[in-house]
């Protein structure tokens, strides 16, 4: 998930731009690499403190994170699939603000001379690329690896963990961008929407279902299939059933650790209402 940058510059939504410009000389102050040689956390902080500043620096980029039109990393919101516009980070000398880079060189170079404008840390990450994808709810129960089709015409092979909900994010590691600088290449970052079942509902780690009986089996008791999504499993209905009695199939819900289980609640149908036999039951004959 993208970080707030008004969060990691310390500042408040509020904050005036001469407030937001000072926030950052004082950090950067403290965390710049040239202050910190071969300490690549210190590195890492310095470039989400240049990322956020990039945001909330330019007035444009602040004003749409506002409005939330994009989040902290730049990428704009409510994409559909496909890769979008990656968010922002300084690498090396190039100011994170292009042809307006003036604001962000002029704090750097004032404090730390005219070779923090030009200085290259070393090879930068590539950028993420984020789909939206649908998974059958089978999968997120249970767990599984899919090969996916991307907006961009390219296929992934993808874990799906058991137990994930619709709006989690799964990364795939190096299957974003290639970085212009010889770095490692960004990642995928898959936003899952999980397709609803007509059989099943999740509560947490379990599921709940409806199964209907016939009435023999419901007065006499007997054995029934029931579907869960690893496949039919036998259950024993007891005798004098009545409808909605609820019977639990135990590890049969969420493939976690450990797993939910399968409550089946019991309906009492009528294999054949025009049965001579049971309307004579009925009218105790």
């Amino acid at each position: 998930m993208a970080l707030d940058p008004y969060s990691i510059l310390g500042v408040p939504r509020s904050a005036s731009e001469a407030e937001i410009k000072k926030a950052f000389r004082a950090r950067a102050k403290t965390l710049h690499p040239d202050q910190h040689p071969g300490d690549k956390v210190k590195e890492e902080e310095f470039k989400r403190l240049s990322g956020a500043f990039e945001i909330l620096g330019d007035a444009e980029k602040r004003a749409k994170f506002d409005r939330g039109e994009i989040d902290g990393d730049g990428n704009p919101r409510g994409f559909s699939g496909g890769p979008a516009g990656g968010g922002g980070r300084w690498e090396g000398g190039n100011s994170p603000f292009g042809a307006q880079g003036d604001p962000f060189e002029d704090i750097l170079s004032g404090m730390f001379g005219s070779s923090a404008r030009r200085r290259n840390p070393g090879p930068q990450k590539g950028r993420d690329v984020r789909y939206r994808v649908e998974i059958s709810f089978e999968d997120a129960v249970t767990g599984a690896r899919r090969r996916m089709a991307m907006a961009d015409g390219s296929a992934l092979d993808v874990n799906i963990p058991a137990g994930i909900t619709s709006g989690q994010t799964l990364r795939l590691k190096s299957q974003g961008q290639a970085s212009p600088s010889g770095g490692a290449p960004g990642d995928a970052l898959l936003e899952v929407d999980v397709a609803a079942s007509p059989v099943w509902t999740r509560d947490g780690k379990d599921l709940r279902m409806a199964l209907s009986v016939d009435l023999r089996t419901a007065v006499l008791g007997g054995t029934v299939e029931v579907r869960t999504p690893s496949g039919p499993v036998s259950l024993k209905v007891p005798a004098a059933t009545n409808t909605g009695a609820q019977l639990r199939l135990k590890g049969k819900g969420v493939q976690i650790t450990p797993p939910g289980d399968l409550y089946v609640r019991l309906e009492i149908v009528l294999s054949d209402p025009r049965d001579e036999g049971l309307k004579k039951w009925a009218e105790g004959r």
